[in-house]
């Protein structure tokens, strides 16, 4: 198994804090404290169950933004997040839906987080705002430009998302994100969210990282349960899970201290 950057543990199991829609989106409610303390619960309840890192997101924000998100949305989620920092003695990431891993890094760099996950880090993808295109060659260099110890975890072939034309999940594919755009780690998803990952994709992806001489490892990134956990641990490096933490297994429910528990319980079986 390959070592995950930035999470000091085996094969982490990552939970999501799926933010509720922030200000200026559509389905917000103008309780911003709301939205904030949810966060805060759902991340003492990731952390009292034993999660080896968090990763938050602006779930709540659809219809997403395809890639650069307004300054607004930037703050929102810089404020929850350094609250988060607070709280949870844990490493954290960064994802900023859609696609703006810009705005991802910044916020991570100025909360010290520890990670980034982009959806579309390398090529282009067909998605529900649209052609969504990588910008490695920009995320990189500001990267650099700040000085951040931030890692890039880079989808493979994101969630939501479609190619726009076909080519094999082969060594050079899986290499792009890592050789030429630099990714730290790849993540491998279902066709949505809460969809599992077919266990064919996941072991080519496996063996294509392989062949490709690669040491960079290869997350889950959506369908991860606490019946399929173990099997996953043994042909992937880490997983993100969110869908099935949450009470009644409903993603837009809160965290469930239970379900967590159950679900670390049964990662640290395989490991």
């Amino acid at each position: 198994m390959t070592s995950v950057p930035a999470i000091d543990a085996e094969r982490p199991v990552v939970g999501m804090v799926h933010l509720g829609p922030l200000p200026g989106a559509p389905k917000y409610d103008g309780d911003f404290a709301a939205v904030r303390e949810a966060a805060l619960r759902d991340a003492r309840r990731l952390a009292a169950g034993g999660v080896d890192a968090i990763l938050v997101e602006n779930f709540g924000d659809a219809p997403f933004y395809p890639d650069d998100v307004p300054d607004h949305v930037v703050a929102s989620m810089t404020r929850v997040a350094a609250d988060l920092r607070d709280e949870v003695d844990l490493p954290m990431g960064i994802n900023v839906l859609r696609n703006d891993a810009a705005a991802a890094l910044s916020i991570a760099a100025a909360v010290d987080a520890a990670f980034v996950r982009v959806n579309v880090h390398v090529g282009a993808r067909v998605t529900d705002q649209g052609v969504v295109e990588g910008r490695a060659h920009e995320t990189v260099r500001l990267r650099e430009r700040l000085g951040a110890d931030v890692s890039i975890f880079a989808d493979l072939d994101v969630k939501h998302s479609a190619a726009l034309a076909e080519r094999p999940l082969d060594a050079e594919a899986v290499a792009e994100p890592v050789e030429r755009g630099l990714a730290e780690g790849i993540v491998v998803s279902g066709a949505g969210t809460g969809h599992e990952v077919a266990a064919d994709h996941l072991g080519a992806a496996a063996a294509a990282r392989d062949e490709a001489g690669l040491d960079a490892p290869i997350l889950v990134g959506s369908g991860t349960t606490t019946e399929n956990v173990a099997d996953l641990l043994d042909a992937a490096d880490g997983v993100i899970v969110g869908t099935a933490l949450k009470e009644g297994g409903e993603t837009t429910n809160p965290v469930s201290a239970e379900r967590v528990e159950r679900l670390v319980a049964a990662a640290d079986e395989a490991r």
